[in-house]
């Protein structure tokens, strides 16, 4: 007659009755985080049971204070890896996107003044203009051009249009700068939670490997036994 799994075991930390797949057993807990934890439990059992949400509490714990250790006070970009990493939540995103929607119209419409006045065809149609307007007044309509010799007219338009294409620019340039430093931010909190998770991924295959090459030691520890007895009682 085969045992049936109980239905509900009890967590050792908040002593409430838990599904056997809301947890798992302490000794497969990672020595670092089970060492921390028992500075919190008094009586810690290896054999016990812990249910996932104190686990990922006394997890968020535990990378708080490794991060505080390694690099000082926390910010506000770390403590947001920590309540990810307690929530499993996704930290990649796409900013240029989330950053687009947020622009206003004059913000759009600065964009795209900046974007054709730092191109070729801004060059090559401004330049066919001045050389259009220069021979137009200079040859064609000689007494009669409208901005003759030294073109005063032309000088204040292109004057007016430095002077607006400047700060549009500039305009442009700032919410450049803005979305780098989202980009750069997210990409931060990415960087921190991989390294996070992977050395917490290594830590745990060790310490499983650890327990196995354990249990394969105890393993053969005990065949050798078997074959010595068998032995022993083959020579008597």
């Amino acid at each position: 007659m085969t045992k049936t799994a109980p239905a509900t075991v009890i967590c050792q930390v908040c002593k409430k009755p838990k599904s056997p797949h809301d947890g798992m057993i302490a000794e497969l807990i990672r020595p670092s985080l089970a060492e921390f934890i028992k500075k919190s439990v008094s009586e810690w059992d290896d054999k016990g049971f812990v249910c996932l949400d104190d686990l990922g509490e006394f997890r968020k714990d535990y990378v708080k204070e490794v991060l505080q250790d390694e690099i000082g006070e926390l910010s506000t970009l770390d403590n947001e890896v920590i309540e990810s990493l307690h929530e499993h939540e996704i930290l990649s995103s796409n900013i240029s996107k989330q950053f687009e929607t947020k622009l206003t119209f004059g913000e759009r419409l600065s964009d795209r003044i900046a974007s054709f006045g730092g191109s070729w065809r801004f060059i090559i149609f401004f330049g066919a203009v001045l050389f259009g307007w220069i021979i137009l007044n200079g040859i064609f309509l000689l007494n009669r051009a409208f901005d003759p010799y030294p073109f005063i007219l032309l000088n204040l338009i292109l004057s007016t249009l430095a002077a607006i294409q400047a700060p549009i620019i500039m305009m442009s340039q700032n919410r450049a700068e803005s979305r780098d430093r989202l980009r750069a931010e997210n990409d931060y909190k990415v960087n921190l939670k991989a390294e996070l998770e992977i050395r917490h991924l290594h830590e745990k295959i060790d310490h499983l490997l650890r327990k196995q090459y354990n249990r394969l030691f105890e393993i053969q520890q005990i065949q050798i036994e078997l074959l010595e007895e068998i032995g022993r009682q083959r020579k008597g």
